[in-house]
């Protein structure tokens, strides 16, 4: 039964060289590449900037940001990049690698995005931190990730029965976490960076949207897991997946939380003396735990 290992996103679940693993997740590009290229667009992201895009999937965003914003060169990153090598898009490079692993280092850009990405992994905390020290001064860095505004709250309904008990299974079995997705903005501000925004989208659950599609596919991707939980039985399943094709669905998607901020100069001198107890008396506040 497939879902039932325990590991990392693209190991212990949705590993890549699953049959329609790709098609998965240009169902969720679908959903959400026009949210982002809109806010990379109203970024300034365009000529003269290189880009690295962290966790690129199979390079839509990225692909996006070399033949529409103009930008000069993007670094796409994966662990696995068999989906980012079969399109040959001038200016991109793609990399196999960990950003978990303590010498990755690709140099500093204008744009660090990552989307999708932390909420899968138990460094997250540590991870945002590292992502900020690729920023070039001036530059932004863009995160995405998943919030789910009703699971906790909404009538049950097969649909949000469902909803929950992949939650849980996610965070069982490769450690998936969207608990502290709203703090992005304040985390952000803690590592420095200045204009700090956000926003949120949640796209329409319609029948045969690509969001509707997307849980569709992921549900039976994690069906082990979500069995295993005890929380949903086959039948309950199946019901959730035929409501989400049925003009009769009134439930709403998890959606997207983006947050930004921009680093410069000042600020991460400001930042650096305000970590250095030499530059502070040797007061050192306290700081929550970077896992």
């Amino acid at each position: 039964m497939r879902g039932t290992g325990a590991g990392r996103y693209g190991e212990g679940m949705f590993r890549p060289e699953e049959t329609g693993e790709a098609g998965r997740i240009d169902l969720g590009a679908l959903a959400y590449d026009e949210v982002s290229a809109a806010r990379l667009t109203t970024l300034g992201a365009g000529p003269g900037w290189n880009c690295l895009d962290v966790g690129a999937g199979t390079g839509t965003l990225a692909r996006w940001l070399l033949e529409s914003a103009g930008v000069t060169t993007v670094l796409a990153v994966d662990r696995d990049t068999r989906f980012l090598t079969a399109h040959g898009t001038p200016g991109l490079t793609a990399l196999s690698a960990d950003i978990t692993a303590p010498d990755f280092a690709p140099g500093r850009f204008q744009l660090v995005h990552a989307r999708f990405v932390l909420m899968h992994l138990r460094s997250w905390r540590r991870m945002i931190a590292k992502l900020v020290s690729l920023v070039a001064p001036d530059g932004v860095l863009v995160l995405s990730d998943a919030v789910d505004l009703t699971s906790a709250t909404a009538p049950s309904t097969p649909y949000t029965t469902v909803m929950r008990a992949m939650w849980q299974a996610l965070r069982e079995t490769i450690g998936t976490d969207i608990s502290w997705v709203a703090d992005y903005p304040q985390l952000l501000h803690e590592e420095g960076l200045c204009e700090v925004a956000a926003e949120i989208h949640v796209p329409p659950l319609v029948p045969g949207s690509a969001i509707s599609r997307f849980w569709a596919d992921t549900w039976d991707r994690a069906r082990g897991a979500v069995l295993a939980t005890g929380r949903v039985d086959e039948a309950q399943l199946e019901r959730a997946v035929h409501d989400l094709a049925s003009p009769g669905c009134a439930g709403l998607s998890p959606g997207m939380l983006t947050a930004w901020g921009w680093k410069t100069e000042e600020a991460a001198r400001d930042h650096t003396a305000r970590r250095d107890p030499a530059h502070r008396g040797g007061l050192v506040r306290g700081r929550a735990d970077l896992r």
